[in-house]
């Protein structure tokens, strides 16, 4: 299957509205986040910066060497989940008429629904690390990007907000309880931080308090 990442814009947009179940929400988040992070860079890149300081340029310019790296990760996030997807539907298939194949169907089922929880809980890392990275970009950005690194954070907030869903609703299904415990220990972390450094990023951005998630 050719990646995602090779498609013209409106062929992907085609493939989104398709009856076909991938691609899905959580590739969705992905591609939100990933075009979020684009914002950023892009306005990490500009030639100026708020107030011309040299400072301003050296966190502008860490912050997008930052940011690079994790859209480059949530793109392959958005084959990765229709990938997982696909092995949960292929487990679904298995044959179940006797009890090794009910057990054969049932370690494979649980087995996709972890990687199914673990491609979206990587959506939340790297959109996480990504409004960290917006509030550096925030703080120094030349005020005439300040609407584009907006959108930036806000995209990156629904990203990780969706995967988020995503992985709430594989946790239901999974019998790991240790394995179900640390995901939603990290989830709620990560879904935390995420809501925080988006505040504190929109607000240095616009100059004005805003309330907290």
């Amino acid at each position: 299957t050719r990646p995602y990442s090779e498609f013209a814009l409106i062929d992907l947009l085609d493939a989104f509205a398709s009856n076909d179940p991938v691609p899905g929400g959580g590739s969705a988040a992905a591609l939100a986040g990933a075009l979020g992070v684009s914002l950023l860079v892009m306005a990490a890149s500009l030639p100026k910066s708020r107030t011309g300081a040299p400072e301003e340029a050296t966190d502008l310019a860490e912050a997008a060497a930052r940011l690079r790296p994790l859209r480059e990760r949530l793109v392959e996030l958005i084959d990765a989940d229709s990938s997982a997807y696909r092995s949960v539907m292929a487990a679904l298939k298995l044959p179940k008429a006797t009890e090794q194949e009910q057990a054969r169907r049932s370690e494979a089922l649980q087995s996709a629904l972890k990687e199914a929880t673990d491609v979206p809980l990587d959506v939340m890392r790297s959109g996480q690390q990504a409004l960290a990275g917006g509030g550096i970009v925030a703080r120094n950005v030349y005020r005439g990007a300040a609407r584009d690194v907006a959108m930036g954070i806000e995209l990156l907030g629904a990203s990780v907000r969706g995967a988020a869903l995503s992985v709430d609703g594989h946790l239901s299904s999974l019998k790991d309880a240790r394995y179900v415990e640390r995901v939603s220990t990290e989830r709620g972390q990560l879904s935390d931080d995420s809501g925080r450094d988006a505040a504190l990023a929109l607000d240095a951005v616009s100059g004005e308090p805003r309330s907290r998630p």
